[in-house]
């Protein structure tokens, strides 16, 4: 606090050093012990104490050894938040300067006679000053006013005790509104306390959600390409099964073929029976068993059919539609609901593979 600099700028020194030494609570002059607070801002102890308690109903007090630490404290100038120890206000340190320069602010004060026109003066009576305080008007006047003038009737007190009574009235209102602030401060804090907790809590819930869902993601790929496999054995069997064929049938249309051919070259022999033994002889049989090669092996109408591994996928659906938040029960039900259905599927896939699907639909003929 710069003193010498504030009394300079003021022609009257003593009215500016008594606005610097003010208390910003009881808006009187600093009562000892003065404390200065971390932010060099100062207080009278008292009031100090008074903002602290109110602001810190749970503090158990100097008395109170079992208190490791103190409250918050905030700064009724600044609004600088401190952290107090077990002390709370006594422990801040007092601050001797200020209270050595209200002692000679104070001596200075009293070694002074009273300047004219210093103290207010009635209108209605010069010559008497105005001393007490008219409660029924709620306006300052003078003894002779009660006593002769217009305030006669009117209830009245001494200025000084109505200008104390306001003074702690205000100074109360002041510590009040102060505690109100911190507790609105700190209600403020808490409440941004829980929009990050929130955040946090939302953002581990989305991952969480994320997961569970990669989760069905990953479950679908893995059945599907089960599935897309299955179909491709069973493509490569029923193909191979149909190439294989196809094979023996283009052999026995060779040999056909040429057993035809020879045949038309038998024919077109000149001679008679003296060429015995002539192919003529052997071929009607040869042809006869020729003849046979349509009972090679055939196939039913809708071999190639492949309908069989069409999925209904219905209920599957209805059920992902149905997901939601819901309490642990619902979901633990769920899952035992999905590992039923999972063992059905599998035991109906086992009972299935037992016989390739593809053998109902050809029929196999033994051939010699």
């Amino acid at each position: 606090m710069d003193y010498k600099s504030s009394l300079i700028q003021d022609g009257n020194p003593m009215e500016n050093l008594e606005k610097q030494l003010i208390c910003p609570i009881c808006l009187e002059m600093f009562t000892k012990p003065v404390v200065i607070l971390p932010c060099q801002h100062n207080l009278c102890r008292k009031c100090a104490n008074d903002i602290f308690q109110a602001a810190n109903p749970y503090w158990t007090g100097r008395v109170g050894s079992a208190a490791m630490s103190g409250g918050r404290f905030r700064c009724p100038s600044c609004r600088h938040e401190v952290i107090m120890d077990r002390h709370g206000v006594y422990g801040l340190q007092r601050n001797l300067l200020v209270e050595n320069i209200i002692d000679i602010y104070k001596q200075e004060c009293s070694s002074r006679p009273l300047q004219k026109g210093s103290h207010p003066m009635c209108k209605e009576h010069e010559d008497e000053k105005i001393n007490i305080y008219c409660l029924t008007c709620e306006v300052p006047t003078c003894s002779m006013c009660k006593v002769f003038g217009a305030h006669k009737a009117c209830e009245v007190a001494p200025l000084q005790s109505v200008f104390q009574g306001q003074k702690t009235e205000l100074s109360n209102c002041i510590s009040m509104l102060v505690a109100g602030n911190d507790r609105v401060q700190t209600i403020i804090t808490q409440l941004e306390d829980s929009c990050r907790v929130t955040k946090e809590n939302s953002h581990q819930v989305k991952e969480e959600l994320s997961q569970k869902f990669d989760v069905l993601y990953a479950i679908l790929d893995e059945k599907k390409s089960e599935l897309l496999q299955r179909i491709t054995r069973e493509q490569e069997e029923k193909l191979g099964f149909l190439e294989a064929l196809i094979q023996q049938y283009r052999e026995q249309l060779d040999k056909s073929t040429k057993l035809v051919e020879t045949a038309i070259q038998s024919l077109d022999e000149p001679g008679g029976i003296s060429l015995y033994p002539s192919p003529l002889f052997s071929l009607p049989h040869s042809i006869v068993e020729a003849s046979k090669g349509c009972q090679l092996g055939k196939i039913e109408q809708g071999f190639e059919n492949m309908d069989y591994f069409t999925l209904d996928l219905e209920h599957v659906a209805d059920t992902l539609r149905t997901i939601d938040f819901g309490t642990d029960e619902e979901e633990e039900e769920f899952i035992e609901e999905e590992e039923d259905h999972d063992e059905e599927e599998s035991t109906e896939g086992k009972e299935e593979g037992e016989i390739p699907i593809y053998l109902h639909f050809f029929i196999h003929s033994v051939t010699t």
